[in-house]
């Protein structure tokens, strides 16, 4: 079963170059998962009365283009597949007829007074949701960055955290992409993120980067030195 939203991109997502800024998309794909989540009956209006949330755990993006300030955009979502306590949500992304981007996440339900990872997917709710139209986008790996390009440090702080309380998944990309910008406008671009390990109010995040021949890999660790989040852009033509 596949859904779709409509969304007109907004004036302040936009930057200099009258692009959307890649985590305001990173925004509209959880919007929709969301609202998806919603109309299927399980999610946050179901989930919290219970002590549940949803959580993303990891996301692959491509973008053939980027939307601008007033494209109307048509996102079109479906669920791959629920297993091993994880639900994979896979995404088109439209203008007009244009298919512009596509993307795969990984999903998880956390138990917010645990925070622990609980299955959920044997429940009577669950039955015939799954859509399982696969979208072949092989799992890119992530590594520690033994020499970073550079660093810096992020506090958590209150506009960062949502509604689990702890940091929203897109505001680590926020945070990366203000330690370092790689120039990937009108290239075709591919985003994979992965979340490790929540962030909570008060605490500080390094992000350390390194710059490569096709884009850039990013690094995220709390004080412990745990790794919170870690990503790569990858860049080409």
């Amino acid at each position: 079963m596949k859904y779709y939203y409509e969304y007109e991109m907004k004036y302040q997502e936009s930057d200099a170059h009258k692009k959307v800024r890649l985590y305001h998309l990173e925004e509209y794909l959880l919007e929709v998962a969301g609202k998806a989540a919603d109309d299927l009956g399980y999610g946050i209006a179901a989930m919290h009365p219970r002590g549940l949330g949803w959580i993303l755990t990891r996301l692959s993006l491509e973008m053939y283009d980027l939307p601008k300030h007033n494209d109307v955009v048509r996102f079109e979502t479906w669920i791959e597949g629920n297993a091993h306590m994880l639900s994979t949500r896979d995404f088109r992304i439209y203008m007009g007829d244009r298919l512009i981007g596509q993307c795969k996440s990984i999903w998880a339900v956390l138990d917010l007074q645990k925070r622990e990872i609980v299955n959920v997917f044997d429940e009577p709710i669950f039955e015939g949701c799954v859509d399982g139209e696969i979208i072949d986008m092989p799992r890119v790996r992530m590594t520690t960055i033994p020499e970073p390009t550079g660093c810096a440090p992020h506090k958590i702080v209150y506009s960062d955290i949502d509604y689990n309380s702890h940091c929203n998944s897109c505001r680590y990309l926020q945070a990366m992409l203000n330690t370092y910008l790689p120039d990937y406008y009108g290239k075709h671009l591919r985003l994979d993120i992965n979340y490790s390990k929540e962030a909570m109010l008060g605490e500080t995040l390094m992000t350390y980067y390194l710059v490569t021949e096709d884009g850039v890999q990013y690094q995220q660790k709390n004080e412990a030195g745990d790794t919170s989040c870690s990503a790569k852009i990858t860049l080409n033509g």
